[in-house]
C-alpha cells in the first residue's frame, strides 16, 4: 500500500502529455523567435547611445513563451504581459532603492509584485522576474521601468499580435463567452458557482472553459451514440396519411393512436410532407381562445357542397419542406435537429427513399439515455 502511495506521489511529479501536434509547436517557436528578433533589434535601435547598458531584458524570453506558444491564456493577454513587466519593475525597483539587503529586497519585491499584479488584473509570471531582475541588478531608476521594461514588452506584444493573427490564432484573445442553449445541461451561474469553489488561478480563458465543456459533452455523446443508427430506435410501423386524406380522417387517426404527427406519402411510399397537430390549429383564429374546440370541429367536419371555403383535405394544410433521415444514419447527428433545429418528428427512409419508420424526440431521448446511463 505504501509503494502504491509512493508511486501515486511519484507519477504527480511527471508532465502531462502535450496535446499539441508538430505543426502548433513549430508555429509558437517560429513566433517566439521572430517576435524576439524584431524586438530586440528595434530596443537597441532605440537605445542608441546607451546600447552599452540593458536594453533587452531576461523576463522577455518567458513572456515570449506565453504570448508565442499559449496565446489564449489569460497570463498571456496584452495587458498581463505589459502592465504584469511595467508595474513588477516599479516594485523591484522601489525595492532597490529602499532594502539595502538584496535577499531581502528580492523577497519583498516579487511578493509585492504577485499582490500588485492581482490588484491590477494583469497577473504575468515573468513579471516576478521583472522585479527579481530590477533587485539583483541594483536598477535604481524609475525611468527603467519604461525603458527597457514597458518598451520591451509593448513590442513583443505588437509582434504577438501581428503573428498569431497571420496564423489563425485570436489574440488579444478577448473573453466572448455565449450564454449557453437553452437546452444545455448547465448554465454560466453553474461554472461561475464552480470556479468561486476552486477559488485558484486557471491558465484558462472562461470562454474556452465553457466551450471545452460543451464539446467535450457533445464528444462523449458521439462516442456512446456512435454504434448506433436511425434503424436501430425509430418507430418500425409509421402511421402516414396521402395528400387526398380528409382531415376528419387524419385527427382522428391522430387522436386514436396518441401521435401528433402524421407523414403524409404518394402511392409509392415517398414521404412529400408532414401534418401535425399545428398545422390544424395553424388554420383556426387562435387571438380568441373561447370555443377553440368548436373551431376545431367546423374545420375537419367535410364539407358536403361541391365548392369549399376551407382546407378539406390534409395536403392542403401540410408542410411541404420536411426533415427526412435515412434508415443507416448515424442517430448522433440527429442531435442539432432535435436540439438546435425544433424538430419533434422525423421520419426515417429506406434506401429506395420510401417510408420505413419515425423518429420522434421521445424515441431520441430514450435512445440518448440508455446511452449515456450507467451500466
Amino acid at each position: 500500500m505504501r509503494f502504491e502511495t509512493f508511486l501515486t506521489h511519484a507519477r504527480a511529479w511527471l508532465p502531462g502529455r502535450t496535446t499539441v501536434d508538430a505543426r502548433e509547436r513549430l508555429r509558437a517557436v517560429a513566433g517566439a523567435g521572430l517576435g524576439l528578433l524584431v524586438t530586440a533589434l528595434l530596443c537597441r535601435w532605440l537605445a542608441g547611445p546607451l546600447a552599452a547598458s540593458v536594453w533587452l531584458i531576461a523576463p522577455l524570453g518567458a513572456s515570449a513563451v506565453l504570448v508565442f506558444a499559449v496565446p489564449a491564456s489569460p497570463l498571456a493577454q496584452p495587458w498581463s504581459v505589459i502592465g504584469g513587466n511595467t508595474l513588477s519593475a516599479v516594485v523591484g525597483i522601489a525595492a532597490a532603492n529602499w532594502i539595502p539587503d538584496p535577499a531581502l529586497g528580492a523577497a519583498v519585491a516579487v511578493a509585492g509584485a504577485i499582490g500588485l499584479m492581482f490588484s491590477a488584473r494583469c497577473l504575468h509570471p515573468p513579471g516576478g522576474a521583472a522585479a527579481l531582475l530590477a533587485v539583483l541588478t541594483h536598477t535604481t531608476h524609475f525611468s527603467s521601468a519604461l525603458f527597457p521594461f514597458f518598451t520591451n514588452s509593448l513590442l513583443l506584444v505588437l509582434a504577438g499580435v501581428a503573428y498569431n493573427s497571420l496564423t489563425g490564432r485570436r489574440y488579444p484573445h478577448v473573453q466572448v463567452a455565449r450564454p449557453p442553449a437553452s437546452d444545455a445541461r448547465f448554465s454560466q451561474a453553474d461554472i461561475d458557482a464552480v470556479l468561486a469553489r476552486y477559488n485558484q488561478v486557471l491558465d484558462i480563458s472562461r470562454d474556452d472553459l465553457q466551450s471545452l465543456i460543451q464539446q467535450t459533452e457533445l464528444e462523449s455523446y458521439k462516442r456512446r451514440l456512435g454504434t448506433l443508427h436511425c434503424a436501430d430506435i425509430m418507430s418500425r410501423t409509421p402511421v402516414s396519411v396521402e395528400f387526398g386524406t380528409p382531415l376528419q380522417e387524419a385527427w382522428a387517426l391522430m387522436h386514436e393512436r396518441r401521435i401528433k404527427a402524421l407523414p403524409i406519402t404518394d402511392r409509392t411510399r415517398r414521404v412529400v410532407g408532414i401534418v401535425t397537430q399545428a398545422d390544424f390549429f395553424r388554420q383556426l383564429d387562435l387571438q380568441h381562445h373561447e370555443g377553440i374546440a368548436g373551431k376545431l370541429r367546423d374545420l375537419i367536419r367535410a364539407t358536403r357542397t361541391v365548392m369549399s371555403n376551407k382546407p378539406e383535405v390534409v395536403g392542403q394544410i401540410m408542410t411541404r419542406q420536411v426533415r427526412v433521415a435515412s434508415a443507416d444514419r448515424p442517430v448522433v447527428d440527429l442531435v442539432p435537429l432535435f436540439s438546435e433545429g425544433g424538430h419533434h418528428h422525423i421520419p426515417i427512409i429506406d434506401g429506395e427513399k420510401r417510408l420505413a419508420g419515425m423518429i420522434t424526440q421521445s424515441d431520441f431521448v430514450r435512445a440518448l439515455y440508455r446511452a449515456v446511463a450507467p451500466a
